[in-house]
């Protein structure tokens, strides 16, 4: 059987102190997030801190881009300390290894990410030779082992954390910007720390895609499994570069949400282009719910069966038909989306935003509803000799994504399965539903959703089609990767991206990426059709993909400019009027 398919419960790990907070081992779900003040501004700093701590915030991580910056975050924590806050402070280091060895002086974790420390990163292509490979690490070996060392003697944690786009070009050349690569950069960085006695580590595999995130943590697991029992160290989630509102709280469920329904995680952090308090009654609510996302045990007689790759995404390869009112789905078919016959009634008349129309009612659509643990019922489908339209019955004791995964395994793949938010029809919520309906997309199940998790029926259908597009599964609108403000950010994240929206929410499949500065710039864009990304105070560069091709264009100008550049290539529309 594939356990990684059915977990048995939440992964175990050791415990890994930063400060007063365990994360793993015993430790409860930790819930964390990040200053978006200037780390120089210190009394900014302290009220963020103190503002966010009494939302529920458990650990906080401040940028610490250049030595200077790193040697203030002494007077931040004692501004926090004489406040009488105990809060645990993390550095976020990229580029500057000097930057590092300054802030262990005052803080309790280091974050540093392996494919720009210590590392190069130009988008070079080359081959390297075994040789030259085993050089390069040894250079990385001696520029990182001081970190370590001082983290070390001073009871400092560190997190590993590799970003999907960020990777160095020694990695991108040997594995490709892919989640081997992701996990390979890290568990190099790993190795450095175990050789040298040091275990308070926590990794991390954050991408703004929530399947490359997704797999990359599954795969980051198996081979930590395939290392050894004492490699199981913990685990810090989250979706970078969400983007704000309604579609970075989506994104952010589905990604996180599928690895807690794996039993995945320690910590969380839920990335919003919005005041980072923001983010903390979504991680609050995402850790409440985890133990109701979790399959508790699988039967001992349920066969891997029919599932795909935990690793590589592939749709789950159904057959078409078509339902009763001539709409097709499966065998290739976009995934669909139906309501209920009383959502139906409450979204009549209201004007269609967009492709977002309801395309076919629930009980009018001839699925069947059967309980994945019937035997009977299962054999009773397979008789059939053509493909039948499936879900999973209404009112089984079985949390949504195990019950779903279940009738995944059970059937052969030729038969169409309509996803269902709930099992219950009651009201979950959108971060529930997010996380129910998206994880299974990213797991390559369904070919249509039913939403029921939200009263409105309005709403109901937003967030189903919402859901569809955070999981790649269906592009109906533009799509935005923002990365939230930090205090390396060169303009306000917030109201440019709400600029940038206004000028080009209507590109339906255009995917635009919103960037504060380098660190969040060119290569954690990844798959982004066009970038804005901040240049130096005031200036922006524009770009097509990786490429950077227009530089320090004023910001008042920039939107303006970035609509030509798409215009350009040819991607730009007219608004409908």
């Amino acid at each position: 059987m594939n356990a990684g398919w059915f977990p048995f419960g939440r992964r175990a790990t050791r415990e890994v102190r930063v400060g007063g907070v365990g994360i793993g081992g015993a430790n409860p779900l930790r819930v964390q997030s990040m200053l978006t003040s200037d780390t120089m501004d210190t009394a900014a700093c302290i009220r963020e801190t103190l503002g966010l701590v009494e939302a529920g915030c458990e650990i906080v991580r401040i940028t610490a881009p250049t030595v200077k910056d790193a040697r203030n975050l002494g007077e931040i924590r004692a501004g926090l300390r004489a406040a009488g806050c105990g809060v645990p402070l993390v550095a976020d280091i990229h580029f500057k290894p000097e930057a590092a060895l300054e802030a262990v002086n005052w803080v309790d974790k280091v974050r540093i990410n392996p494919g720009n420390y210590a590392d190069s990163k130009k988008f070079a292509v080359r081959e390297y030779t075994d040789s030259e490979y085993a050089a390069e690490l040894e250079r990385i070996r001696a520029r990182f082992l001081p970190l370590v060392e001082m983290c070390r003697e001073r009871g400092v944690a560190m997190r590993i954390g590799t970003n999907h786009g960020s990777l160095s070009d020694r990695i991108m050349n040997r594995f490709g910007d892919s989640p081997l690569g992701m996990v390979e950069s890290a568990i190099e960085f790993a190795r450095i720390a175990r050789d040298a006695g040091y275990h308070d580590f926590v990794f991390s595999m954050k991408a703004s895609n929530p399947k490359v995130m997704v797999a990359a943590y599954r795969l980051l697991v198996a081979r930590l499994d395939e290392l050894g029992p004492d490699w199981n160290y913990p685990l810090h989630l989250g979706v970078t570069e969400a983007g704000d509102g309604e579609d970075g709280r989506i994104k952010s469920a589905i990604g996180i949400g599928s690895l807690l329904a794996d039993g995945l995680g320690d910590t969380i952090r839920v990335s919003l282009t919005e005041d980072s308090v923001e983010e903390i009654p979504v991680a609050r609510e995402l850790a409440t719910v985890a133990p109701a996302l979790a399959w508790a045990a699988a039967p001992p007689c349920l066969q891997n069966g029919h599932l795909p790759s935990r690793h590589e995404y592939a749709r789950r390869a159904s057959q078409r038909i078509m339902l009763r009112n001539g709409l097709t789905l499966g065998g290739g078919e976009t995934v669909r989306v139906l309501v209920t016959r009383d959502q139906a009634r409450g979204v009549d008349g209201l004007p269609a935003s967009g492709e977002c129309v309801a395309e076919g009612i629930y009980e009018e659509s001839g699925v069947v509803e059967i309980d994945p643990r019937d035997a009977t019922a299962i054999t009773g489908l397979e008789a059939s000799p053509r493909p039948v339209f499936v879900t999973v019955a209404d009112g089984i004791p079985m949390p949504v994504i195990g019950a779903f995964r279940m009738l995944a395994a059970r059937l052969e793949p030729r038969h169409p399965i309509l996803l269902k938010d709930t099992l219950g029809g009651g009201g979950s919520g959108m971060l529930v539903s997010a996380a129910n309906v998206g994880s299974l997309l990213c797991d390559g199940i369904g070919d249509a959703v039913l939403v029921r998790g939200e009263p409105g029926s309005a709403e109901a259908l937003r967030i189903a089609y919402n859901i569809l597009q955070a999981a790649g599964a269906r592009i109906f609108k533009t799509d935005y990767v923002a990365c939230p403000s930090c205090g390396r950010t060169l303009f306000n994240l917030q109201e440019t991206t709400a600029r940038i929206r206004a000028a080009t929410s209507h590109l339906k499949g255009v995917k635009i990426a919103i960037m504060g500065c380098i660190v969040n710039g060119p290569g954690e864009m990844a798959d982004a059709d066009f970038g804005y990304v901040g240049g130096a105070p005031g200036k922006v560069n524009l770009y097509v993909g990786k490429t950077p091709v227009k530089f320090n264009i004023p910001e008042d100008d920039a939107v303006g400019r970035l609509v030509d550049l798409i215009r350009e290539h040819g991607r730009w529309v007219e608004p409908a009027t």
